[in-house]
């Protein structure tokens, strides 16, 4: 939501982040939130223990699409290969926590929504790190 118009307020970077980026550090975010949701029913889930990987990889995930969208945030002296490499780890763990949350998605509907929120970030980033 904010993310452009801080981009383009920044003094010394003005205009240099587009709106793939904005979208990629808005989708990150969601995502995290998203993920820290997901664990968080996960263990109040009856049956927790067959929701670990789900979780692990929730946490994980959420922790990288912070990252990505922290770096993506800092323009100035912004290193290309770090904020590539960045966006591209946030797009790898978003697809696998997608996949896995998709397991449960018929029988969990916060899995549903983490792995929807998911697949958009991994398509976000992706795109972001393309440029």
């Amino acid at each position: 939501m904010y993310a452009r118009a801080m981009l383009d307020s920044h003094p010394h970077a003005p205009g240099a982040a587009g709106d793939v980026l904005a979208r990629a550090i808005e989708a990150s975010l969601a995502c995290a939130q998203a993920c820290t949701a997901c664990a968080d029913a996960c263990l109040a889930e009856d049956g927790v223990g067959e929701l670990a990987r789900c979780i692990r990889l929730d946490l994980d995930c959420a922790i990288l699409c912070v990252a990505a969208a922290s770096i993506a945030t800092r323009r100035t002296g912004t290193d290309p290969v770090v904020l590539t490499t960045a966006l591209e780890a946030c797009a790898t763990a978003c697809q696998l926590c997608a996949e896995e949350c998709e397991r449960h998605a018929d029988r969990h509907e916060h899995c549903r929504l983490c792995a929807d929120a998911c697949r958009k970030c991994a398509r976000a980033c992706l795109d972001a790190a393309a440029q």
